[in-house]
């Protein structure tokens, strides 16, 4: 009989959960709106609840599952299965495997979301053709992870890929990590919205200046997009510039690690060649011909499925060593 494993990623907007074979493939998913105001209660029971309706969706029966693996915004402790602390979510030293464990009857492997997006990648995406794979997320911030020869780099603490948070020279502005010009302050969504606010207001013209000035809250990544294709040259300026030192950053990552792929996944990826072209060329300027020369720089492949994957994975490998 065919053994399942549950792959969930958490985040705190949306719980996705999906049901994954034995191949790695995700044959069911359900996604439940996190409402990270209930609280640490509150959430852990919609996560079990879930869990729930993904099974009844799928028809599946409990015996044909062989456990849970989750992705969670944080610092992780990987082997308590304890989320220390996740700022979304405004969790902090929470027992999340043991809680879901008792809420569900089934055993529960926790660890860090962004890992978990990158192990997915690694194993059926865009890196499963290399051996050492480095993935960066951009999205409202930037994250990194590492795995190599399929073992992810955690690092002491569980603090490893925090690429996001390289100061970068000449950046000023303040992070959400209380340091001041992280590179996630620039290459994220965030950044690229903040940048086209600064500009507008400093007097620079351009198509986005109406909605920067009058409703902000509707500037988006995808409205930066949009502006570039239409020949504006601002969007233009901020892509270069936040290439550039994206592929700064990756050559920090480059030079330590030196991987085969570098795949780029999340929300601000969609921007394709307007941002890694520059990126390409940085990172080029930026690291020794021996580290780029033969590295593959891809986009992400499996979209919100490579969490699950990941994280399906991870439970799947810990438990058979329990």
């Amino acid at each position: 009989m065919e053994k399942y494993m549950i792959g969930m990623d958490v985040g705190g907007t949306n719980i996705q959960c999906g049901l994954v074979d034995s191949q790695g493939r995700v044959v069911s998913r359900v996604r439940w709106k996190t409402e990270a105001h209930l609280g640490v209660s509150g959430v852990i029971e919609r996560i079990a609840g879930a869990v729930k309706d993904l099974m009844e969706q799928s028809g599946t029966d409990p015996n044909q599952l062989s456990g849970i693996g989750a992705g969670v915004p944080g610092f992780i402790d990987v082997d308590r299965g304890v989320v220390m602390s996740a700022s979304n979510l405004k969790w902090k030293d929470v027992p999340l495997a043991e809680r879901l464990e008792n809420l569900t009857g089934l055993p529960v492997r926790i660890h860090h979301d962004v890992r978990m997006y990158v192990y997915g990648e690694a194993l059926q995406g865009a890196g499963r053709s290399f051996r050492h794979v480095l993935g960066v997320t951009l999205g409202t911030g930037l994250a990194a992870a590492y795995i190599d020869e399929g073992k992810i780099l955690c690092g002491s603490r569980n603090g490893a890929g925090e690429l996001g948070h390289i100061p970068m020279d000449g950046e000023e502005s303040l992070c959400s990590c209380g340091m001041k010009g992280c590179l996630e302050t620039v290459a994220s969504a965030r950044g690229l919205v903040r940048q086209v606010k600064e500009a507008v207001r400093s007097g620079r013209s351009s198509r986005l200046s109406e909605l920067a000035l009058q409703e902000p809250d509707r500037l988006t990544a995808d409205c930066i997009s949009a502006a570039y294709d239409e020949g504006d040259e601002l969007a233009a300026e901020i892509y270069r510039h936040t290439g550039k030192l994206l592929g700064k950053g990756l050559a920090y990552a480059v030079t330590l690690y030196s991987p085969d792929v570098i795949i780029i996944g999340g929300g601000v990826a969609a921007a394709g060649e307007r941002l890694l072209g520059p990126a390409r060329d940085s990172l080029r300027k930026s690291a020794l011909p021996r580290y780029w020369e033969n590295l593959t720089l891809a986009t992400a492949q499996l979209g919100d499925d490579a969490g699950l994957i990941g994280s399906a994975a991870y439970a799947r490998a810990r438990l058979a060593q329990a």
